[in-house]
């Protein structure tokens, strides 16, 4: 939509699911909002919305319902860190006084269940001590529950704040009552309500501490980029900041020096090592006319090159960019913990009452009851329903761009696991993508200079080889009314006379004899015949090969042997294809020649209307409608840019293996994140049925809680071990 804005804010003060979903339900309540997206993992919420809202509007919405916002930008992501850094120092001070106040405690009850009933045992247990010890961390540390309880109840949407701020009042008040209004029972319980806030609040530094682990590929990623750059002014070498390195700044780069920003090489011969960008650990050799990129570093020799992207749109700056907006996106699986968190909360309170009513009345130990309601508040834990999902996709997508797999968001690192077929566009994905010329045989001593002329101004990849062939061996021409003819080739006028470049296709249209034998002997060694022509007879016939990329057989037979059906979309003549094909493992019901590219698209549609999940993978402009119409489009990373704008994946080494190694990554994730489902439903299923019929106390209760989410986080964590 042309008048709408896309926003991504940072969300502060959320605890659990019901806060992310609580905030995400007032946004796309507000009138303007197109679509909005919050995650618990990221703390981030992605807002679309028209023009006639702003973003500071957004703001105070959310500020409204108890939380914070800011917008997430470069003005304002130092402000977000060092708001988050300071909220976690905060929770740990709190962590530390709540423990410390708690401690007394907590040893104390361990000394008398293990016999002891010395003097500083029974001054322990004195109900005055007990409340001025625990006062501060109910009501001081424990404020930030009752605060988020509050909210949570103003706005209808009961969280986990609303639990534990119920079942530690309960106990607290419980032990007030019982140490000095009530003869009959001196049972205290200010060690429960103390430890449960204790074990909850460490339970969420480590949780805090965890999700910064789970970001650290785009940490290590911003860490790549450069700080300054040597710039060249007047002759003169001059050193700035990396924002103020302009479009066409001529740059220099001394061996062990990083790449500052994009841009192409003037002078000088190096070898650049690109592994953050690609994840291939060999060096890449480059020469003058050779593209650099932001990031990288220069291994040899010193270079000098023009900047053509820099700023936020260099090809490192658009990686982050895109691993952020990934790993702030949900995936389809998430959509089952969402709506269990819904009426989670609500649920447990029922739960709650139900348990306190029916013991109650079942044993008439109405303080035993208040107990057992107490456990069932605390141990119910919607925190890791909501973390099971995010946090595995953030940590897949971070391993990904390691690997140099750039999978757009959670949505895409799903389906890619669930593909029946892969369609491959033949040039540049699995072939090098780099034509040169193999034969050349001329009928007119002119012809090579008519055909360099008219190719120049050809954007497809044959054209190019035959040019860079033909431009230091023949004279450039003017050429008039240049026209291509997708699928066929080019038409022009030099020195008044029409001439055509084109394919066996263009030329039987325009009805020219041709040598069809010897075409056919080209052909068969899976080289691509062009054709120089007038109006009446060839002129020249020239040969292209186009060399396969060395691990495209291994590629496509790890595919084939996972069980996924392999084919290939060529524009090539049934020869030339049916030889590619063979080379790499392709049957010939497997292979599509003399596709236009218009027609690409409308062959996935065909595998689609089949029930296949259809996985797209090309490179160039001609790829992008099939890459969009695709399940899953993935984009070599040599490719063009709208190629790379329309995939969901993304292959910054453009080798077919990373295709294979996706649908791994994808596999290990989902099942991390079913794990993780699974594990966070039976804790849940299990731990409230034993809570409720006393079998937990709610210290044990509140540790459990405390511990489930992070169990969550360490169990997606540990997809950093994995080999893909």
């Amino acid at each position: 939509m042309a008048d709408a804005t896309v926003e991504t804010f940072a969300i502060t003060g959320m605890t659990c699911a019901n806060c992310s979903a609580r905030v995400e339900k007032e946004l796309k309540a507000t009138e303007g909002v197109l679509e909005a997206n919050v995650n618990l993992a990221t703390e981030k919420a992605t807002v679309q919305f028209a023009d006639n809202l702003t973003a500071e509007q957004l703001i105070q919405r959310v500020e409204a319902i108890g939380y914070g916002a800011i917008l997430f930008d470069d003005a304002h992501k130092q402000k977000i860190e060092q708001e988050k850094a300071a909220y976690l120092k905060k929770m740990k001070r709190d962590l530390l006084v709540s423990a410390l106040l708690t401690a007394p405690l907590m040893i104390a009850m361990i000394a008398m269940l293990l016999g002891s009933h010395g003097n500083w045992v029974h001054f322990l247990h004195l109900p005055l001590v007990q409340l001025i010890l625990v006062t501060p961390v109910q009501f001081g540390v424990g404020q930030r529950f009752y605060r988020g309880a509050y909210h949570a109840l103003k706005t209808k949407a009961p969280n986990m704040d609303v639990l534990v701020a119920m079942g530690t009042t309960a106990a607290f008040a419980l032990s007030v009552y019982n140490g000095f209004f009530n003869p009959y029972n001196s049972d205290l319980y200010f060690e429960s309500s103390g430890m449960i806030i204790t074990l909850i609040l460490l339970g969420k530094y480590l949780e805090q501490k965890a999700k910064t682990k789970t970001s650290d590929a785009i940490k290590q990623l911003m860490s790549l980029q450069a700080k300054t750059a040597t710039v060249i002014v007047n002759g003169e070498e001059k050193e700035v900041p990396i924002e103020e390195v302009q479009t066409d700044d001529v740059v220099r780069v001394r061996p062990g020096e990083q790449i500052p920003v994009d841009g192409k090489i003037l002078s000088g011969q190096t070898t650049i090592d690109e592994s953050m960008l690609t994840g291939e650990s060999l060096p890449v050799d480059k020469q003058a006319e050779d593209q650099v990129f932001g990031g990288t570093v220069n291994t040899t020799g010193s270079i000098q090159f023009a900047a053509t992207q820099v700023g936020s749109m260099t090809v490192l700056s658009r990686i982050i960019r895109m691993v952020e907006d990934a790993q702030g996106e949900k995936a389809p699986i998430q959509q089952i913990a969402d709506k269990i968190s819904k009426v989670f909360v609500p649920t447990v309170l029922g739960i709650a009452l139900i348990t306190l009513l029916a013991t109650g009345f079942v044993t008439q130990d109405w303080q035993q009851a208040i107990v057992h309601s107490v456990s069932v508040l605390v141990i119910a834990c919607p925190c890791a329903l909501g973390l099971a999902t995010p946090t595995a996709i953030m940590v897949g997508t971070g391993l990904g761009a390691k690997s140099g797999i750039l999978i757009k968001g959670g949505g895409a690192l799903e389906k890619i696991a669930h593909l029946t077929t892969i369609v491959l566009d033949k040039t540049g994905t699995i072939t090098e993508g780099k034509p040169v010329v193999a034969d050349f045989d001329a009928f007119d001593p002119e012809a090579l200079s008519y055909l360099t002329s008219l190719e120049q101004y050809s954007e497809h990849p044959l054209a190019k080889a035959i040019y860079h062939y033909g431009k230091d061996q023949a004279a450039i021409l003017p050429v008039d009314s240049f026209e291509s003819l997708t699928g066929q080739g080019v038409t022009g006028v030099i020195n008044g006379k029409a001439y055509f470049v084109g394919s066996t296709r263009g030329v039987r249209e325009r009805n020219i004899l041709f040598d069809e034998e010897r075409v056919l002997a080209l052909e068969a060694e899976g080289k691509t015949v062009m054709f120089l022509t007038d109006h009446a007879k060839v002129l020249a016939m020239i040969s292209v090969t186009d060399q396969i990329k060395s691990s495209s057989k291994a590629a496509i037979a790890a595919m084939q042997e996972s069980g996924i059906t392999v084919k290939m979309l060529t524009g090539d003549n049934p020869q030339t294809a049916r030889y590619i094909g063979e080379q790499v493992g392709l049957a010939a019901s497997d292979i599509v020649a003399e596709v236009l590219p218009e027609d690409k698209a409308q062959v996935v549609k065909e595998l689609q209307t089949k029930g296949e999940s259809v996985g797209m993978v090309g490179d160039g402009i001609n790829d992008a409608p099939a890459l969009a119409l695709a399940d899953i489009g993935i984009a070599m990373g040599s490719g063009t840019d709208i190629a790379m704008e329309t995939a969901d994946i993304t292959l910054m080494n453009s080798d077919l293996l990373s295709v294979e190694k996706s649908i791994r990554l994808s596999k290990i994730t989902l099942r991390k994140i079913k794990q993780n489902l699974f594990w966070a439903f039976l804790y849940n299923v299990i731990g409230i049925p034993f809570a409720a019929v006393g079998f937990l106390n709610p210290i044990i209760a509140g540790g459990a809680m405390a511990f489930s989410s992070v169990s969550v986080l360490l169990n997606s964590l540990s997809l950093n071990q994995k080999k893909i």
